[in-house]
């Protein structure tokens, strides 16, 4: 997978196993987990694991999550993307073999926009490139943050669920009604 997508701040390209430190940083801070599980990672070695995981959907689902880059500094700030679903381990809210829409950010990125914005060039991506015909997404009810940019991005609530004990909103978009709910 070589693609790059560009928005107006950022560039969204294929994670690379240089991308480690970075992903480290990410994903061992706790405020990162909040609402993930509460399980930052530990070593670089879960980072690189991690790292790893994303590379091998690129292959065998022709599509991951992208890292995201800040254009005016050129520094890795998190990621963003689609993700493909499949499996027994990753059924959620009953639906297997789905595209999900996520982001995640170093923290010193965020209320910068810049998961709307990655979010949207995703979509874009997702339903004009890929030809998916619908996008979810999910996000823990106290992820205030979350909800709004899956909102924002034009996804529609469906319901909520558990998930570990947690509840969680589930939204939805079909290639028909992308761009017409958009805010």
């Amino acid at each position: 997978m070589s693609t790059i997508i560009e928005t107006e701040r950022l560039i969204l390209r294929e994670l690379l196993e240089s991308d480690i430190n970075e992903m480290f940083e990410l994903d061992s801070n706790p405020l990162v987990h909040k609402f993930l599980g509460n399980k930052p990672i530990s070593t670089k070695e879960q980072a690189l694991e991690g790292i790893r995981f994303v590379r091998q959907q690129y292959t065998e689902r022709g599509i991951g999550r992208f890292a995201a880059v800040e254009k005016s500094s050129g520094e890795f700030i998190g990621w963003s993307g689609l993700k493909l679903n499949q499996g027994e381990k990753e059924i959620l809210n009953g639906f297997d073999n789905f595209i999900d829409v996520g982001y995640r950010f170093i923290p010193r990125y965020w209320g910068k926009g810049y998961a709307t914005e990655s979010a949207i060039a995703t979509m874009d991506y997702g339903f004009k490139v890929m030809q998916y015909d619908t996008i979810y997404g999910a996000a823990e009810i106290e992820n205030i943050a979350s909800n709004i940019v899956l909102q924002k991005i034009g996804l529609q609530f469906v319901n909520k669920f558990l998930y570990e004990d947690i509840e969680v909103n589930w939204y939805e978009l079909n290639k028909d009604n992308y761009g017409k709910k958009m805010s």
